[in-house]
């Protein structure tokens, strides 16, 4: 058949057409490629747990959880019930008058913050029942801000205290409390990070939660979705408003075991000493040390006459393990000495000089003197630190074996000193292998025009 050069182009664009379409027209038909998967195919989805009973958990484990209100403390700087942190730089916020807790023994032990009773002469602990009965101080503890109370009733409901190193980033929770005297308030949230380091003490290990927590929070519990106790709400980053933003911290169970225990039967906690500053091993440091990563922690200065000096430890060693435990964090030997009976010998592993030192020490007890902390003027230096010269309170306090330096109080966002790994709570010690005793002799090797 002959095909006219018109028709001929006709048949060649229809052609050209079909070749476009077809592929469309192939997946229309099948439908089997989909154009987006809620899944990998193949794969489980990511979660299939079932979305947290948080009526059935609130119902079964408010009545365990009660208010906390103290009379006759002494206000300074607009105290009132709960400890706040603005992250400015500045000391945290004590407001003292009302707080949470929660009972964990059915004999009438109640769970709650030290700041929440701190300097009290009455405490009054109300229960979701209405029932209001006086509180007993059995003991406190300021360096981990937690306090025991007791009150003289039987039968009590209690929520059981979990493992926090079984909480996941990401795990739904639930924060009860009082907030701005609000009594039962219950909000919800997920577990942001665990490990966190605000710079209250030498044993931080905050669980950061978004659950809405405000004043009157503090010493309340955080509730997990199995009914369990993951934290005692303590502080927040309140941006200087005040109020909740959607960060808070929570005690880890895992700390409160060991100091409640200890309060309960003996009224204090004793904790072991080796006598050494240490700091966090930033990879930079790590080469410098012989070390091949940046877990463990390193040894700053070594205190004269102590468990540490005897056991031959020296300053710039990297401690990696501690009876027998790898150190991932530096901050995880703080609390793994505190914890430790006194006078048990322990081995260590160091790295000197980038060889392996196998040392036993022997643990000593923490001189715990709650002396008060020292004010004094921040200075601020063109590295992005703010900081005030270490006093003997302070070092006591901090577990500093040395009253010489500069706590570092504030660091710049995005500055020199925080790209080097330096955090709030640090303590200066010496700069470029100078000793800095103070603030005035940190602002002269640190100002404009000094060596940095």
């Amino acid at each position: 058949m002959k095909v006219t050069p018109r028709v001929s182009r006709l048949l060649s664009l229809a052609a050209l057409m079909l070749v476009a379409l077809s592929p469309l027209a192939v997946l229309a038909l099948e439908a089997k490629q989909p154009l987006w998967h809620e899944r990998a195919p193949g794969t489980a989805p990511l979660s299939t747990a079932p979305a947290p009973a948080w009526v059935e958990i609130a119902r079964a484990v408010k009545p365990a959880v009660v208010n906390v209100s103290v009379r006759g403390v002494r206000k300074q700087d607009g105290d009132a019930e709960d400890m706040l942190r603005d992250f400015g730089g500045r000391a945290p916020r004590r407001m003292r008058g009302l707080g949470s807790g929660f009972v964990i023994n059915a004999s009438g032990y109640v769970v709650t913050n030290n700041h929440v009773v701190d300097g009290a002469s009455e405490i009054r602990v109300k229960f979701a029942d209405g029932r209001e009965l006086p509180g007993k101080v059995i003991g406190r503890d300021a360096k981990t801000d937690l306090a025991l109370l007791k009150v003289e009733a039987t039968g009590l409901p209690v929520i059981p205290l979990g493992d926090s190193a079984r909480l996941e980033v990401g795990e739904p929770v639930m924060a009860i409390g009082n907030p701005f005297g609000l009594e039962q308030t219950v909000t919800t949230g997920i577990v942001s990070a665990t490990g966190r380091a605000i710079g209250a003490g030498p044993y931080d290990d905050f669980i950061q939660t978004d659950a809405s927590i405000n004043p009157g929070n503090s010493g309340g519990p955080l509730i997990n979705a199995r009914g369990e106790v993951v934290g005692v709400n303590t502080a927040i980053a309140s941006g200087g408003s005040g109020g909740s933003v959607g960060i808070g911290f929570a005690i880890p169970p895992n700390l409160v075991k060991p100091v409640v225990t200890q309060l309960a039967s003996a009224g204090h906690v004793v904790r072991g000493w080796l006598g050494v500053s240490i700091q966090a091993l930033t990879p930079d440091l790590a080469k410098t040390f012989g070390s091949t990563d940046a877990a463990g922690a390193l040894v700053s200065s070594v205190a004269d006459g102590s468990p540490a000096q005897r056991a031959g430890l020296k300053q710039g060693d990297v401690i990696t393990r501690y009876d027998g435990r790898s150190l991932a964090r530096w901050s995880d030997l703080p609390r793994a000495v505190a914890e430790t009976p006194v006078g048990r010998e322990v081995p260590l592993d160091v790295l000197r000089d980038g060889k392996h030192v196998a040392l036993t020490v022997k643990v000593a007890r923490l001189d715990e003197r709650g002396e008060d902390v020292a004010s004094a003027e921040p200075a601020s230096t063109r590295l992005g630190i703010a900081g005030r010269s270490l006093t003997p309170a302070m070092a006591e306090q901090l577990g500093v074996p040395t009253a010489r330096g500069v706590l570092v109080q504030q660091v710049e966002e995005g500055g020199r000193a925080q790209t080097a790994g330096i955090a709030v709570g640090d303590v200066i010690l010496e700069v470029d292998r100078r000793p800095v005793a103070d603030v005035l002799c940190w602002d002269r090797y640190s100002g404009p025009g000094s060596p940095a």
